[in-house]
């Protein structure tokens, strides 16, 4: 599927109603872990981006998804809000005028180490990137869909028995084990809403 066949409206849409439907189940996690708030923060974001969905939507791919991140970084809040707006911001500068598959998987790895460096973490440290470096990885293999749901669904379960090592999580020390982690959860479902999204109109 093309950039220009992209719903991006639609698919703004599925990525919010899929947050707030998990709101609760975030905010769990982050309670036993964190600061308790990363489902208000994440559905807070994603309504925002949801309310400038019409803007976005008439823009180059590029530029609305630099657009979104920027909004994330300024409604989310806490570590949250500039990393997932790091990854938006960064896979739209890389991303070129009308993207292939091929594009989106450079760009969305370029976009994946920007996160790293924002965040001085890489997979294995309990945080997003051990959903988003696994996503990139059945991608590149040439995954798509269901598998790559099932990826990222199996990604964040395998954050339980990990120890933290970065963000709040990693004050916990030992205690933080046996939680999986609210961000690669978090993560996981935009992989799913963006994953369904593209797999219904493809």
């Amino acid at each position: 599927m093309t950039a220009a066949a992209l719903d991006l409206e639609a698919l703004i849409a599925a990525a919010a109603d899929t947050i707030a439907a998990h709101a609760d189940e975030l905010t769990a996690l982050d309670q036993a872990i964190g600061d308790g708030d990363h489902g208000v923060n994440m559905k807070r974001g994603l309504e925002a981006v949801r309310a400038e969905a019409g803007q976005s939507s008439v823009k180059p791919l590029s530029d609305a998804l630099k657009a979104i991140g920027t909004r994330l970084v300024m409604t989310v809040g806490g570590a949250s809000g500039p990393l997932f707006g790091t990854l938006f911001m960064a896979l739209g500068k890389e991303l070129p005028g009308n993207p292939d598959r091929a594009a989106f998987v450079s760009a969305f790895g370029k976009a994946i180490e920007a996160v790293g460096a924002r965040g001085k973490s890489q997979a294995g440290q309990k945080t997003m990137l051990d959903v988003l470096v696994p996503v990139q990885q059945a991608l590149v293999s040439g995954k798509a869909g269901a598998e790559i749901v099932a990826v990222a669904d199996a990604a964040a379960e395998a954050t339980v028995p990990m120890k933290a090592l970065r963000g709040r999580a990693s004050f916990l020390g030992e205690r933080s084990i046996g939680h999986m982690d609210p961000g690669a959860r978090s993560t996981a479902l935009l992989v799913r809403a963006v994953a369904d999204h593209i797999g219904s109109i493809a």
